[in-house]
Protein backbone atom coordinates (compact mmCIF):
# COMPACT_ATOMS: atom_id res chain seq x y z
CA UNK A 1 0.00 0.00 0.00
CA UNK A 2 1.21 3.33 -0.75
CA UNK A 3 0.77 6.16 1.43
CA UNK A 4 1.20 9.62 0.36
CA UNK A 5 -0.35 12.52 2.44
CA UNK A 6 -3.07 14.97 1.48
CA UNK A 7 -2.27 18.06 0.56
CA UNK A 8 -4.09 21.01 2.28
CA UNK A 9 -3.80 23.31 -1.10
CA UNK A 10 -3.38 22.45 -4.94
CA UNK A 11 -3.78 20.12 -7.74
CA UNK A 12 -3.99 16.64 -8.15
CA UNK A 13 -3.73 14.99 -11.57
CA UNK A 14 -5.60 11.75 -11.33
CA UNK A 15 -6.10 8.81 -13.53
CA UNK A 16 -3.13 9.48 -15.77
CA UNK A 17 -2.26 6.35 -18.37
CA UNK A 18 0.45 4.54 -16.57
CA UNK A 19 4.04 6.49 -18.56
CA UNK A 20 2.15 9.78 -19.05
CA UNK A 21 3.01 11.18 -15.70
CA UNK A 22 6.19 12.14 -16.43
CA UNK A 23 5.24 13.37 -19.35
CA UNK A 24 2.86 15.58 -18.02
CA UNK A 25 5.12 16.74 -15.84
CA UNK A 26 7.93 17.80 -17.93
CA UNK A 27 5.09 19.29 -20.45
CA UNK A 28 3.47 21.23 -17.67
CA UNK A 29 7.47 22.32 -16.60
CA UNK A 30 6.58 21.17 -12.72
CA UNK A 31 10.63 21.28 -12.11
CA UNK A 32 10.25 25.23 -11.94
CA UNK A 33 7.72 25.10 -9.29
CA UNK A 34 9.52 26.09 -5.59
CA UNK A 35 6.67 24.02 -3.98
CA UNK A 36 6.26 20.25 -3.79
CA UNK A 37 5.28 18.31 -6.46
CA UNK A 38 4.73 14.32 -6.09
CA UNK A 39 5.14 12.28 -8.77
CA UNK A 40 3.22 8.74 -8.59
CA UNK A 41 4.11 6.05 -11.15
CA UNK A 42 2.75 2.64 -11.52
CA UNK A 43 0.02 2.93 -9.01
CA UNK A 44 -2.59 -0.16 -8.37
CA UNK A 45 -5.79 0.94 -9.58
CA UNK A 46 -8.96 -0.97 -9.51
CA UNK A 47 -10.51 1.10 -12.82
CA UNK A 48 -7.32 0.99 -14.73
CA UNK A 49 -4.86 -1.61 -13.07
CA UNK A 50 -1.95 0.96 -12.99
CA UNK A 51 -2.11 4.71 -13.09
CA UNK A 52 0.06 7.32 -12.62
CA UNK A 53 -0.62 10.79 -10.51
CA UNK A 54 0.41 14.01 -9.65
CA UNK A 55 0.18 15.94 -6.92
CA UNK A 56 1.02 19.98 -7.01
CA UNK A 57 1.18 21.10 -3.57
CA UNK A 58 -0.05 24.84 -5.15
CA UNK A 59 -2.01 27.00 -7.04
CA UNK A 60 -0.86 26.51 -10.49
CA UNK A 61 -2.12 28.01 -13.80
CA UNK A 62 -2.39 24.20 -15.64
CA UNK A 63 -2.42 24.55 -19.49
CA UNK A 64 -5.44 22.20 -19.83
CA UNK A 65 -4.71 21.92 -23.85
CA UNK A 66 -1.08 20.26 -23.04
CA UNK A 67 -3.13 17.81 -20.60
CA UNK A 68 -5.77 17.10 -22.59
CA UNK A 69 -3.16 16.18 -25.65
CA UNK A 70 -0.79 14.11 -23.57
CA UNK A 71 -3.58 12.34 -21.94
CA UNK A 72 -7.32 13.04 -22.48
CA UNK A 73 -9.02 11.09 -19.67
CA UNK A 74 -7.32 12.44 -16.70
CA UNK A 75 -9.00 14.17 -13.69
CA UNK A 76 -8.19 17.29 -12.39
CA UNK A 77 -8.81 17.66 -8.32
CA UNK A 78 -8.62 21.36 -7.16
CA UNK A 79 -8.31 20.88 -3.33
CA UNK A 80 -8.72 23.71 -0.44
CA UNK A 81 -8.40 23.17 2.80
CA UNK A 82 -7.43 19.50 2.28
CA UNK A 83 -11.25 18.61 0.36
CA UNK A 84 -11.70 19.23 -3.32
CA UNK A 85 -13.65 21.97 -4.10
CA UNK A 86 -13.69 21.00 -7.95
CA UNK A 87 -13.22 18.13 -10.54
CA UNK A 88 -12.89 18.52 -13.79
CA UNK A 89 -12.24 15.86 -16.39
CA UNK A 90 -10.69 16.38 -20.00
CA UNK A 91 -11.04 15.54 -23.17
CA UNK A 92 -9.22 15.57 -26.56
CA UNK A 93 -8.65 19.49 -27.29
CA UNK A 94 -10.62 19.77 -30.82
CA UNK A 95 -8.16 22.73 -31.58
CA UNK A 96 -4.41 23.79 -29.99
CA UNK A 97 -2.55 26.74 -30.59
CA UNK A 98 1.09 27.50 -29.88
CA UNK A 99 2.10 23.90 -28.45
CA UNK A 100 2.41 21.80 -31.91
CA UNK A 101 4.65 21.68 -34.31
CA UNK A 102 4.05 20.65 -37.89
CA UNK A 103 5.70 17.66 -39.39
CA UNK A 104 5.62 18.95 -42.86
CA UNK A 105 9.58 20.44 -43.61
CA UNK A 106 7.84 22.16 -46.55
CA UNK A 107 5.38 23.86 -44.08
CA UNK A 108 6.43 27.87 -44.07
CA UNK A 109 6.38 27.78 -39.94
CA UNK A 110 9.24 25.48 -40.05
CA UNK A 111 11.77 28.12 -41.86
CA UNK A 112 9.59 31.47 -40.69
CA UNK A 113 8.75 32.59 -37.39
CA UNK A 114 4.69 32.37 -36.89
CA UNK A 115 3.31 33.34 -33.67
CA UNK A 116 0.95 30.90 -32.34
CA UNK A 117 0.17 27.96 -34.79
CA UNK A 118 -3.00 26.44 -34.76
CA UNK A 119 -4.14 22.86 -35.39
CA UNK A 120 -7.26 21.07 -35.82
CA UNK A 121 -8.65 17.60 -34.83
CA UNK A 122 -9.16 15.75 -37.94
CA UNK A 123 -9.00 12.13 -36.26
CA UNK A 124 -10.05 11.81 -32.42
CA UNK A 125 -8.96 8.05 -32.46
CA UNK A 126 -5.23 8.39 -33.67
CA UNK A 127 -4.88 12.00 -32.24
CA UNK A 128 -4.42 13.48 -35.49
CA UNK A 129 -4.70 17.48 -35.97
CA UNK A 130 -3.95 19.54 -38.80
CA UNK A 131 -2.04 22.55 -39.56
CA UNK A 132 -3.71 25.45 -40.40
CA UNK A 133 -0.54 26.74 -42.89
CA UNK A 134 -0.41 23.92 -45.11
CA UNK A 135 -3.36 21.41 -44.31
CA UNK A 136 -0.50 18.88 -43.24
CA UNK A 137 -1.27 15.93 -40.54
CA UNK A 138 0.72 15.46 -37.78
CA UNK A 139 -0.15 13.82 -34.43
CA UNK A 140 0.99 15.12 -31.05
CA UNK A 141 4.40 13.40 -29.19
CA UNK A 142 5.57 14.76 -26.23
CA UNK A 143 9.05 15.06 -25.43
Amino acid sequence: MINVSQIKKGIVIDHAEAGHGFHIYKALHLDALSDPVVLLTNIPSKKMGVKDMIKIETDFELNMDVLGLIDPYVTVNFVRDGQVVAKQSLTLPREVTGIMQCKNPRCITNYEKVDAVHFYLVDEEKKIYRCEYCDAYTRFKPE
